[in-house]
């Protein structure tokens, strides 16, 4: 009985203390668009990339952050070596091989290349018509993320 009541004891605080981040698809952003306008974030990250992962674990951890970025815009992850491909603004985009078993997303080279290259992890922001208003290509703080979104909103 008391192993129960500790399970539900932890239950209860994860599904009401603790939120996570509304990851969406590009395919879902067109409908969501038709129901409410919003910006788009896009995190463009890779697995080996150590610090996507150190802002996986940090920045989009903080429920201040998550909270912002789930009433406030349209969140999507994306992962630079995605191999499906992925319709996304009347186009579809691709996985390019670049050797054996390595390559990147034609949608990542698309919205995440700044100065000729992708360097990870990449924010971009887009407009409710899908246009690229900000990118940026290194790691953010929570801190520093927070102050981002609270521009993007205006």
């Amino acid at each position: 009985m008391k192993k129960l009541a500790i399970i539900i004891f932890f239950l209860g605080i994860t599904s009401t203390g603790f939120s996570q981040i509304q990851n969406r698809t590009f395919e879902a952003i067109d409908s969501l668009q038709q129901i409410q306008k919003r910006k788009i974030i896009v995190f463009i990250h890779t697995d080996w990339c150590q610090f996507c992962q150190h802002m996986k674990n940090t920045t989009f951890k903080n429920q201040e952050i998550i909270q912002k970025l789930n009433s406030d815009f349209y969140f999507v992850g994306l992962n630079a070596e995605e191999k499906r491909n992925i319709k996304f603004n009347n186009h579809i985009f691709k996985f390019q091989p670049t050797g054996n078993q390595v390559g990147v997303h034609e949608l990542a080279l698309q919205l995440g290349t700044m100065n000729n290259q992708i360097v990870y992890p990449v924010l971009c922001v887009l407009n409710d018509k899908n246009e690229i208003i900000f990118q940026y290509n290194n790691y953010l703080s929570p801190k520093d993320f927070k102050q981002l979104l609270e521009k993007m909103k205006e």
